[in-house]
């Protein structure tokens, strides 16, 4: 009787102890999670702020999605200088364009990433973390500051996102891009769940 009294109260403090452990774990997983999404930063205020107006995206051009999202991440295909008037950046770096009009274009074509993702999610509020963006150049073959003209995309969204706009990249020249386009990026971004 009495190993079955020791038994009892051993599991009797075994159960209070683990329950008081997954009650504390609990508590530190949701500050955590507090902490992780409540990051002060209001990327819808920021647009506002930075003056940017998003366009309205247009329709693809062939059989493709401009985002698609699976579980918590969208895949963005690639977008480029989208001007508010309608028009694009259009030329070769190197040759008809300056390295300043190829960060511009890489800003624009930012913001219009920005302006599909927000049709896709709704609320950029919602973006975790900018993961990944290819950016493509338009350039002459001696042409070498590719890096810089897609430093326009990632200013921008750390401008924006803070943090949490930082990205791994790739930075690449091509000898064309479509319609003859100054920069073309794609991007991944990881949304809170």
């Amino acid at each position: 009787m009495k190993k079955l009294s020791l038994f009892t109260l051993l599991s009797v403090f075994c159960l209070i102890s683990c329950g008081e452990k997954a009650t504390n774990t609990t508590t530190s997983n949701q500050e955590n999670t507090a902490q992780v999404t409540d990051d002060g930063i209001d990327a819808e205020q920021r647009i506002t702020d930075l003056g940017i107006t998003l366009i309205e995206p247009n329709a693809p051009t062939a059989n493709y999605l401009k985002a698609k999202t699976v579980g918590n991440v969208v895949y963005l295909a690639g977008h480029g200088p989208d001007r508010p008037d309608g028009t694009q950046v259009i030329g070769k770096l190197g040759s008809d364009l300056e390295l300043e009009q190829g960060i511009e274009a890489a800003r624009f074509t930012g913001i219009s990433l920005l302006s599909s993702l927000k049709a896709e999610i709704g609320d950029l509020n919602r973006v975790k973390n900018i993961v990944r963006a290819q950016g493509m150049v338009n350039a002459s073959p001696d042409f070498k500051q590719h890096s810089q003209v897609i430093n326009g995309f990632s200013d921008l969204m750390v401008e924006v996102f803070g943090e949490k706009g930082k990205h791994a990249r790739a930075a690449i020249g091509m000898s064309s891009l479509p319609s003859s386009i100054a920069v073309e990026i794609d991007m991944i971004v990881e949304l809170y769940e």
